[in-house]
């Protein structure tokens, strides 16, 4: 008999709550997350020969506690939080929530729901998860800085500076700035802690880029041969998709990113609509990868314009054409992944080719298909359900 343990996990502490197929509760307990109280809860788990642990956002506030049960050799499925808040109003009629109830929720939507991903602890896949995480704070740093110096700048030059501004391009506009009053003196002052700032938010970025092509480029991956893909979306990609072949097909890939329409279709009415569900991280990067493919003549351009000579309209082309690009990932993930099998441990990595935007079979248009409903695993995790 599988027991199901159930797990809402928080800084410093985790409630757990144990099930049965049946749905029966067998145990609950509250423990720290020190060494001591892991240590309890895991001692408490070893009671069910037979387990399995749900953890409730392994990608977030519980990836410190999953990863440490995968590295004990335990079994553990991630249950995203949004699953888990639906099934919390089903069964308690509310939406209140405690860590008892969580805990039951989370164990619950493990129970009934047979094609949740199982959490595997790659310490390569890890860095690569951190470093993407790193460079997307350096990126959010230096928006953040930038406009403090284009606000700075505008009160001490008449039209302030360009957009795209540089540290280089700062320190030249101030160079013949001269302060007439206390204020003017502070906002010079002011504007350059902010360059230096930037100069050093700029450096580590670099360094950052060129850390995360050194690891992509060691995995094997081929990714950023792709025109729009960079240092930071391959590890993303990377990162957060793990196993490629968890995904049966490509249409079930984009469904995980989100950029699978949604059929919302009525009666004699065939339509779709935008879905706002899947890994949101993964979709940016397509976001990201479609909008530098349409700022040049590339085959995502001639796909883009294609879509809008057929009437589309700027949106749906752009829509379209990320669907597109997500067959293209699908399938040098894909690729990548076999020949890094076959090569083995230190084998070198090929080319494919199959790095048009319009993918390996032109006349197929995937971006019309309908979201294919709840992911399905290529090795599906076991559940105790029959």
């Amino acid at each position: 008999m599988t027991v199901i343990i159930g797990m809402d996990p928080h800084k410093r502490s985790a409630t757990i709550e144990a099930l049965d197929p049946t749905g029966k509760v067998l145990a609950t307990g509250r423990y720290g997350t020190d060494n001591a109280g892991y240590a309890e809860m895991l001692t408490a788990g070893e009671r069910f020969p037979d387990r399995i642990w749900a953890v409730e956002g392994c990608n977030g506030i519980g990836r410190h506690l999953a990863h440490r049960l995968v590295h004990d050799g335990e079994t553990v499925i991630d249950v995203p939080a949004k699953l888990s808040a639906q099934v919390r109003v089903f069964a308690t009629g509310n939406g209140r929530k405690t860590d008892t109830v969580d805990a039951h929720s989370v164990a619950l939507a493990a129970l009934h729901a047979p094609n949740l991903r199982r959490v595997e602890a790659d310490p390569e896949l890890v860095a690569l998860g951190m470093l993407a995480d790193r460079r997307d704070e350096l990126g959010r740093s230096r928006t953040e800085t930038v406009c403090r110096l284009h606000r700075l700048l505008l009160e001490l030059i008449p039209g302030g500076a360009k957009t795209f501004l540089s540290a280089r391009q700062a320190r030249e506009l101030i160079a013949q700035i001269t302060p007439s009053d206390a204020a003017a003196q502070v906002r010079l002052r002011l504007v350059v802690e902010l360059i230096e700032d930037l100069e050093t938010v700029d450096r580590k970025t670099k360094a950052a880029d060129k850390e995360l092509r050194q690891l992509v480029t060691d995995r094997g991956s081929t990714l950023m041969d792709l025109h729009g893909i960079g240092p930071s979306s391959a590890a993303r990609l990377l990162a957060d998709t793990g196993d490629i072949r968890r995904f049966r097909d490509r249409d079930r890939f984009a469904s995980w990113n989100g950029t699978a329409p949604l059929d919302a279709s009525s009666g004699d009415q065939q339509r779709h609509r935008l879905s706002r569900a899947g890994n949101r991280k993964i979709n940016r990067v397509l976001h990201i990868m479609a909008i530098v493919q349409l700022r040049n003549r590339t085959p995502g351009r001639v796909y883009y314009d294609g879509r809008r000579a057929g009437g589309k309209t700027s949106m749906e082309a752009l829509r379209a054409l990320k669907r597109r690009l997500s067959n293209v990932i699908y399938m040098r993930m894909l690729a990548d992944q076999r020949r890094r099998e076959w090569a083995g441990p230190g084998g070198q990595s090929g080319t494919t080719t199959d790095s048009s935007a319009t993918g390996s079979n032109p006349h197929t248009d995937p971006s019309d298909k309908p979201h294919p409903g709840p992911n399905k695993q290529a090795n599906p995790t076991p559940t105790p359900m029959s």
